[in-house]
């Protein structure tokens, strides 16, 4: 009966705190099979916050420093697995970023299986949730830029655009020297809302240096996109258009060119949109994120003497957007700066 009641799959686990410092020590046995049966059981084991700690604190992650080069790409697989639960702590996270860890898992990119190549990514993108963690990727920043146009899986090339964003909100000139502009550009028509969310997001972090407004100018084929993308059914999906139009139209080309593509109809359309009182909090928040970056958008093309003029034909459609009640204190001055600027006269 007790033959029956085993999981050939997992390694047998001992009780309370001897059961991680087991596991590991039965890593290191010959076998891939019995590492792969440790490594199952070591992953059923961190879901504990206690074993987690103690998996993390007691030094035993330089372990997997050899399983990395392991010739069965399961044992590799389970490895990252394991590493990817180790990260969903701030503490795990930490605790890799200061091992040797980084260096060996990052050669695991480019794995023949496509099970370790997926975990890896998903560690990488934990590990990027820290402003060190996202440090410390920039210098691979070319290779994951890389990676996005090979990789077909949707979850992966998600999880290399949120990776993408986490590098380039800390520093974009990585990003923007591996002409990140133009490859990203080609995910912003993808099919995925998902996709194109993600794609939006890390354009956005790309477009805040001067030379990445620049080049969203200079590329013929983005910001006609990003202009249709603000009709998009999702809401973040049209934010995300609307942040990266706004940091564009900072600058004379991305005012000019924004306005030969006729954008502020699209945006004063946003401006006028009616929504009922029952949205929830979360889609509020993303709806208020839109509605700030358009007002902003508006504010710099009213810097512009053809957009000021266009604008003002339209004062009272941004003037009501002012006075509504419903409106929180933050819109309400970001459509008075607005409208400061549409009615300034020299």
């Amino acid at each position: 009966m007790a033959g029956a009641l085993t999981d050939p799959t997992r390694a047998p686990v001992a009780f309370g705190r001897r059961a991680v410092p087991q596991l590991f020590g039965e890593l290191q046995r010959a076998g891939a099979a019995a590492r792969l049966r440790a490594l199952t059981s070591l992953c059923d084991l961190v879901h504990e916050p206690e074993r987690l700690y103690q998996a993390v604190t007691g030094g035993f992650l330089k372990q997997l420093k050899v399983l990395f080069r392991d010739e069965d790409p399961s044992v590799r697989a389970k490895t990252c697995e394991l590493l990817h639960l180790l990260t969903s702590h701030s503490i795990g996270r930490q605790a890799v970023l200061a091992s040797s860890l980084l260096p060996p898992l990052c050669q695991l990119l480019d794995d023949s299986s496509f099970s370790c190549r997926r975990n890896v990514h998903r560690v990488l993108n934990r590990l990027a949730l820290l402003p060190a963690g996202a440090e410390a990727l920039l210098s691979l920043v070319p290779k994951l830029m890389l990676k996005l146009t090979k990789e077909e899986d949707e979850e992966v090339q998600l999880l290399l655009l949120s990776t993408l964003t986490h590098c380039s909100r800390l520093d974009a000139l990585p990003g923007l020297a591996s002409d990140g502009v133009s490859l990203l550009g080609r995910k912003l028509s993808h099919r995925s809302s998902n996709i194109r969310r993600e794609a939006a997001a890390a354009m956005m972090a790309l477009s805040v240096p001067m030379d990445g407004k620049r080049q969203v100018c200079e590329d013929a084929e983005v910001l006609p996109v990003l202009i249709g993308l603000l009709r998009d059914k999702d809401v973040e999906v049209q934010a995300n258009a609307a942040g990266v139009i706004m940091s564009t139209v900072i600058i004379t080309t991305g005012k000019q060119r924004c306005l030969d593509l006729d954008v502020l109809p699209v945006l004063l359309g946003l401006l006028s949109e009616k929504h009922g009182d029952d949205d929830k909090e979360e889609m509020k928040k993303r709806r208020k994120a839109l509605i700030m970056y358009v007002l902003r958008a508006l504010t710099s093309l009213a810097e512009a003497p053809n957009g000021r003029r266009l604008l003002l034909e339209q004062l009272p459609l941004v003037e009501k957007k002012a006075e509504a009640a419903e409106e929180d204190q933050d819109i309400r001055r970001a459509t008075q700066t607005a409208i400061q600027v549409i009615t300034w006269t020299p």
